[in-house]
Order: C-alpha cells, then structure tokens, then sequence
C-alpha cells in the first residue's frame, strides 16, 4: 500500500523556510523603518520648537552688553554666562559663536587642545534654514564630531561692526548619549513586540497561504499517482480554473499523448503479428517448394531425365529468387517502419525515370503477353524528389499491375502536369481489388482473394513500402478500382521549376 502523502516533506519545508525568511526580512525592515523614521521625526519636532531659540539668544542677550571686547577679542565671559545660562535649563544643547566665514569664534564645549574638533562650520545649512524661517527640516554640522550631521538653531548677528552667526546644536553630545541609550530599549522593546506579533500573524497567515498553495499542487499530484497506478482515465478535471493552469494543461495533455501512443503501439504490436504471420506462411510456401524438389533430384536423380533435372532446377531457383526478393522487402519495410530512410531530395526528370522503367519491365510484359507503355506530354517533366524511392515506388506499382494484369490486358504509365503538381498514374486492366480490402490494402499484408489464382499470391509488402514512401514525400496515394476492371494507382509529386 503506497503512503496517502500527496507532497514530500522537503517542498513543505522549503515553503516554510521561505515563508519564514520572508518574514524574518520584513520584520526587520519593518524595525529598521520604524526606527528611522521614528528618530527622523523627534529630530524635525525638537528643531521646528527650537527653531526661533538663536534668534532669542541674540535679542535678549546681545542688547544689553557686547560679545565682543573693545580689542575685537570675544568676550569669554558674557558669552560663557550666557551659554552655562542656557546650558543649564537645556544640557542637549551647544551654542557657537560663529565668525562671517564660518569660523569657531567661541564655544564653552569646545577643548582648544581637541585638535580633532571642527574649525569651521558649513554656512549652506545655516543660510538655507535662516531664509527659510526654520520651517524646514535642515541639518547641518556637529563641531565636536566632524562628518556628523546634527538638528541645530542659527541667527545672524551684527554687533559694533562684526557679524557673524548663533549656531546652536539642538541634539549635543549629551543629548546623543541619553538618545542612543533610549534608543537601544526602544528597538528591543520594539523589536520584541513586533516580532511576537509578526511571529503570531505568519503562522496564521503561513498556514494558509501553503494551504491555498499546494491545494492545487496536492490534485495534481493525487491525480498523477492515480495514473500511475494504472488509471488511465485519471485527468484533472476544469484545469483552466487551476492556480496552476499551464502545469495542469500540460499534465491533461501529456495523459493524452501517453494513452494514444499505447493504443498505437497496440495497434502497431498487432499489425506486426499480423504481418509475421502471414509472411511466415509466404515463408513456408518456397521453403516447401525447394524442400521438395531437392529431395525428388536426391532420391530420384538417377532415374530422371536431363529435361526433367533442368525443369526441377529452374523451379527451384526461381524459388530462391522469391525467397530473395521476399527477405529484400522485409528489410526495406523494416527500415522504412523504423524511420531510418531519410528522403534526399533533389530535382530529376520523371519523364527519363518513366521511360527507363517502361524498358525495365517491357520483356516481362511481353511474356505474358501484356502491352506496357508510357502515356507522357512531348514536354519533360522535373520534379523535387528522391530520385531511388521514386523509381523503388513506381517499380513496386508496375509489378503489381503486370501480376494483376490477364494476357492481352494493358498497363498504362501516365504523367500529367496539374498546377505545381505532377501526376503520376499507374493503370491496369487487371482482376482489380476487392471492395472491402481496398481501405487496408496499403497498411498491412493484404492482397486478392489467394482463392482466385493460387499463381498470383505474394508477400504483400510492395504497396505497404510505397505508402511509406509517400510519407516520407508528405504525398498521399489514391487507388481506383474496380473487380474485373482493373485499377488505378494515383499520387503526386511537387514539379521543379527551372
């Protein structure tokens, strides 16, 4: 008994580590995106409230006393007490006294020793967010860590004739120190919960998506066994409403081509045992012919005449000749039926071909006193064939017809050119074909009724080679005839033009 399982373990797994990777993927992107915008938006939150905070510094501060010293020098300690002032309710926050250039006039924060702390400050930042009213998002410098971009509030300023600019980072490093760390917990309290969540969702969600698909993979695949198991019949029904239609079509389809391929081989396998037993009795009918004769010139051939010796011999050696001729067309059968026999075709004229077979056979016809001739236009006609299946075609048909064919009959060979065609037609006089035997005629063994004239039996193959000939011209060939008319043997061949 087979295992009921419809899919193997290893698709279900790969399904689910797929699914499951997919998901470890959006989680953490879901995290990443999370964060980032989550940070994105405290940053523009704390400068859109700060934005006015430089501008503040500068109107209440700068309006009583001088920054700078009346030698040009900052003066260090109004602008100390004024940044420990702000320092104090805010501690995130670093405020610089910037030259016009940009320059580091003064900063509390700043170690003069920090060799490694910014000089300068970039001024695009500054001057987009002063001409913009700092309503939009905008960062700009961090002097103590160069390379790094920091939310900051800015102003310019003019005092006893220097100017220059209030740079103040919102989000110093004390403000970075205390994010990062909140930060931290943020993303594992974040990351927890969303992956608890996104873990509950996916298995729900996973347990119905590969349920949905591999339904259809799980009929199929029901059905395949099915087939295999000898049910025929098996197709997977509506495969147009499949979520797999071209794979469901194709097995259908593929069902299909395996069942008639087996009824052909039966066919076939019958046509074949058919075939081999009627030749075997064709076999026999020599073999018997010469076994008998051999043994008469054995036992009597002291007492035979010379005439008599002579008759048995021709007997059997014309014997031998229908053995030969018999085993000869078993083999081309046989390599025509195995699609061995590959067509070269090229241009040859029918016309000559015609006439050299007329003067094949005309000593044979004329024995039996038959009249042999060619029915062909003055004008030559060329056709696109090969030349040696053709001319094999044409004798089997001329045989036939001369076996057929009574004394004083007629045998007619006729070409007639039809469009792109050239007719070829094969007529005789002769005992004709049966009614019902005409449609098997070119399929398999068959012949006239060997009661009508023992004489005429023969092994049947001549038509069945010229049917595959004709195949393998992409030509067919009709018969007419009728009993004790005669009949007509009628194909086509495509004509050359010059």
């Amino acid at each position: 008994m087979k295992s009921e399982k419809t899919l193997t373990p290893k698709l279900v797994k790969k399904l689910w580590l797929a699914f499951i990777g997919l998901v470890l993927l959006m989680g953490a992107s879901y995290i990443f995106i999370t964060g980032y915008f989550a940070n994105k938006h405290s940053q523009e939150t704390t400068q859109r409230l700060n934005a006015e905070v430089a501008n503040h510094v500068i109107a209440e501060k700068f309006s009583g006393a001088s920054p700078f010293m009346e030698d040009g020098s900052v003066n260090k300690a109004l602008f100390g007490d004024l940044m420990h002032d702000m320092m104090a309710v805010n501690q995130s926050i670093e405020v610089y006294l910037l030259g016009k250039s940009g320059e580091i006039l003064y900063s509390v924060v700043l170690d003069p020793e920090d060799k490694d702390a910014a000089k300068n400050v970039d001024l695009i930042p500054i001057e987009s967010f002063i001409a913009d009213g700092g309503k939009r998002f905008i960062l700009g410098d961090d002097p103590r860590n160069p390379g790094e971009k920091k939310i900051f509030s800015a102003a310019p300023y003019n005092v006893d004739g220097h100017e220059g600019y209030i740079y103040i980072v919102l989000a110093g490093k004390k403000f970075q120190e205390v994010s990062d760390n909140l930060m931290s917990q943020y993303f594992t309290r974040l990351g927890v919960g969303a992956t608890l969540l996104t873990m509950l969702f996916s298995v729900i969600i996973g347990l119905l998506a590969i349920w949905f698909i591999t339904k259809n993979l799980r009929l199929i695949t029901h059905t395949v066994r099915k087939f295999h198991d000898g049910d025929l019949k098996a197709r997977i029904a509506q495969p147009e409403k499949s979520d797999i239609e071209v794979f469901a079509k194709s097995f259908n389809e593929m069902a299909d081509s395996i069942v008639s391929n087996m009824d052909k081989m039966q066919s076939v396998d019958q046509l074949r045992r058919e075939l081999i037993a009627n030749v075997s009795h064709d076999l026999r009918t020599p073999l018997a012919v010469l076994k008998g004769y051999i043994e008469t010139l054995q036992i009597k051939r002291d007492s035979l005449t010379e005439e008599e010796k002579d008759e048995y011999l021709q007997i059997t050696h014309d014997n031998v000749d229908k053995l030969s001729n018999l085993i000869n067309q078993l083999f081309e059968y046989s390599k025509l039926e195995a699609e061995q026999v590959v067509p070269v075709k090229e241009p040859f004229s029918i016309t000559e071909l015609s006439h050299d077979l007329i003067a094949k056979f005309k000593v044979i016809a004329q024995k039996k006193e038959i009249e042999l001739e060619l029915d062909n236009p003055e004008e030559n006609c060329l056709v696109f064939a090969d030349v040696s299946l053709v001319e094999r075609a044409l004798q089997n048909l001329i045989e036939n017809a001369i076996k057929y064919t009574e004394p004083k009959g007629k045998v007619t060979l006729a070409l007639h050119k039809k469009g792109k065609n050239v007719e070829i037609n094969i007529t005789d006089t002769g005992t004709g074909i049966p009614v019902n035997e005409q449609p098997y005629i070119f399929d398999r063994h068959k012949q006239v009724d060997k009661s009508v004239d023992s004489k005429k039996q023969g092994h049947g193959l001549g038509l069945a080679i010229v049917k595959k000939i004709m195949d393998l011209h992409d030509t067919t060939i009709t018969v007419l005839s009728k009993p004790k008319e005669g009949s007509s043997f009628i194909f086509n061949l495509p004509a050359y033009q010059l």
